[in-house]
């Protein structure tokens, strides 16, 4: 199957799951949705639950990519990661399922797949990455970070005696998002709390 269709059938899913709750959403409605045979589906899919782990995959994926974005966006480093920070609340305040995978807290409308990885013996590569393992907030947390800190001691950054105290304020910035994402800040959001909580910190 051609990526565009995979696409297709993910983005019918995500509908689908914004209008019921997962466990009423049905593999033929997808199907019909994203305009391929039910038949399309299994093949790509394998199961509803393969299409579960592959939709919590790809937003995933799609968070990672906007942190990258927000890592790399021309301004210092504690803009940088107060960049990072409100995308994070952002995302998981526009995003069901990036809510549940930042905080851990899944409901009964969504679909919740092991984060452990499941046997797979599909022959659609992104499927067999799907099957695999997915991200704890913990590995969330550490993935934004360790990326946050690379990009930051990267060719072209200020050299930095001490990437640990670098490291900290990185995790800082991630953790007050997610605190963010619990309850909500009042005026002045969370980028203020982040370039208060970074001022003083080694970054």
């Amino acid at each position: 199957m051609m990526p565009a269709a995979r696409e297709s059938l993910l983005d019918a899913a995500f509908a689908s799951l914004e209008r019921r709750s997962w466990s009423t959403v049905r593999m033929v409605d997808v199907a019909a949705a994203a305009g391929v045979s039910r038949q399309t589906l299994y093949n790509e899919f394998g199961s509803k639950e393969g299409l579960a782990r592959a939709l919590v995959r790809r937003e995933a994926d799609s968070y990672l990519a906007g942190v990258e974005r927000a890592l790399t966006t021309p301004a210092d480093a504690r803009e940088r990661l107060t960049a990072t920070a409100e995308w994070t609340a952002s995302a998981a305040r526009d995003n069901v399922l990036v809510r549940a995978m930042l905080t851990g807290s899944w409901n009964e409308r969504l679909p919740t797949p092991a984060l452990t990885g499941v046997p797979s013996s599909s022959a659609v590569p992104a499927q067999r990455r799907a099957d695999g393992p997915l991200p704890s907030p913990a590995d969330f947390v550490a993935m934004v970070r360790d990326r946050a800190v690379a990009v930051l001691t990267g060719p072209g950054a200020v050299a930095r005696p001490d990437t640990g105290d670098l490291a900290r304020s990185c995790e800082l910035a991630v953790r007050l998002a997610l605190s963010c994402v619990a309850a909500p800040p009042g005026e002045g959001g969370v980028a203020d709390l982040v370039r208060g909580a970074l001022h003083r910190q080694p970054v």
